[in-house]
């Protein structure tokens, strides 16, 4: 799924600028769709539906993360049972109505099929993600409320990435929230060889909320902005056009591209299912919340390695607390940069600063501030024919009719090594004068 950036004030509408959900995943796992009985007007239809790529990732990848593999208890899942019970429509109509949420969430046959899919083969999925969201959960919310942003909004990154802070695309989208390097720019998110914001947890959130503000300045109604944030606003304002000037999501469905259809109802079924997992026999699983961290500043180049050595904090927990950078260098020389640490490491990194510093550094830094170039020029163009004098010298005698051919020949050199050793700028030459010949 590719997102355009919006149009806003100080953009142009239109801007090819991509914002992507899509992530990689096994060639097992490539595009899924579903098959979705559709009854209107006393008619019905099939029709097929593509999955969100976050339906599609497998639960041994969500669990790769560090947080998850320290944090969740595969083991302990609160007895999820396999027994999913079955419901009317009418009970997925009242309890969505009784949400306590600003987006509309209505109900029909395709919310709930994807209602059916995460309450179904995906139980073990929503479980994980029901434990993952002690960790970022907070995170969304802060964002959101400060930016006047309905909470239900929270749960979009599941559809995105499925929880997943590793997620990365084909098209290049990686994160919480899958932005692509264009917008991700557009929206504050620093990327360069070291640094990639879009994989931090925190300001990408804040980046996001300020992207979907932005859209719901556009459209004024929050299903258009959610299907914007997966297919871009160029597509949502020409399937506008298509219907005849329409705003509803519901009248635009038909020409929408097939993933966008499944986007919103797949949005909706998410909320249910975060919110009514219990009726569902699906518990979270067993969650140890991780440590209190802090920031500090850091205002020189750092190395993961030198804080792992000096503090003996796990590589990997900095590398999780850290995830904007890429090649695990904090690149504090060019401006202040934040470093996240477990509360706990925090004095002991202030303490040890200059060792720490100091620890390594020529080894884990070769970039060389100034260079020397090495003096072989003239041993290189040697090679080539320019003689430096060695051997003994004889004088030739230029006689009449002779040429720098017919010497050099006569004594097996070069015309250019008898012109280097006798400064001479041209082939002329004159009978009766002396030539250095080197032997």
């Amino acid at each position: 799924m590719t997102h355009k950036a919006i149009y806003m004030k100080r953009i142009i509408l239109g801007s090819s600028l991509l914002f992507c959900a899509l992530f990689t995943a096994p060639a097992m796992h490539a595009q899924e769709s579903v098959e979705v009985l559709i009854r209107e007007n006393g008619t019905e239809r099939q029709e097929s539906i593509e999955l969100p790529k976050s339906m599609t990732y497998p639960l041994d990848s969500l669990l790769n993360d560090w947080k998850a593999k320290n944090y969740i208890d595969l083991g302990k899942d609160c007895s999820t049972s396999t027994v999913n019970p079955m419901f009317s429509d009418s009970v997925y109509i009242d309890r969505l109505s009784r949400m306590p949420t600003v987006m509309e969430m209505p109900y029909n046959e395709i919310v709930r099929k994807f209602i059916d899919m995460y309450t179904g083969r995906l139980r073990n999925q929503v479980a994980f993600m029901l434990s993952a969201c002690n960790f970022y959960m907070p995170i969304f919310e802060e964002a959101l409320d400060a930016y006047g942003l309905p909470l239900e909004l929270k749960y979009l990154p599941i559809i995105e990435s499925a929880l997943n802070p590793s997620a990365v695309s084909r098209a290049g989208a990686c994160g919480l929230w899958q932005f692509m390097l264009a917008t991700g720019k557009i929206y504050g998110l620093e990327n360069n060889s070291l640094v990639d914001e879009r994989r931090d947890p925190i300001k990408a959130t804040w980046a996001a909320a300020r992207y979907l503000k932005d859209m719901y300045d556009i459209y004024k109604d929050w299903n258009l902005v959610i299907a914007a944030y997966n297919c871009g606003p160029g597509t949502i304002n020409k399937a506008i056009r298509r219907a005849g000037g329409k705003t509803d999501y519901w009248e635009i469905y038909n020409y929408l591209p097939k993933e966008t259809r499944g986007y919103v109802p797949a949005f909706i079924a998410a909320n249910y299912v975060m919110t009514y997992y219990c009726k569902h026999n699906i518990c979270p699983m067993e969650t140890n919340i991780p440590d209190a961290t802090d920031t500090i500043q850091v205002n020189r180049n750092l190395h993961f390695e030198q804080i792992a050595d000096v503090c003996g904090i796990n590589m990997d927990e900095i590398k999780s607390l850290n995830p904007q950078y890429k090649r695990n260098i904090v690149p504090g020389d060019s401006k202040p940069r934040t470093l996240r640490l477990p509360i706990n490491y925090i004095s002991t990194f202030i303490d040890s600063q200059d060792t720490i510093y100091a620890h390594r550094s020529a080894e884990l830094f070769k970039n060389r501030r100034t260079v020397s170039v090495a003096n072989t020029r003239s041993t290189a163009r040697s090679s080539k024919g320019k003689s430096s004098p060695q051997g003994e010298v004889t004088y030739h005698k230029i006689r009449s009719g002779e040429t720098l051919s017919t010497i050099a020949r006569k004594y097996g050199v070069t015309v250019n090594q008898i012109k280097n050793w006798n400064g001479m700028s041209s082939t002329r030459i004159n009978a009766g004068k002396r030539l250095k010949i080197y032997k």
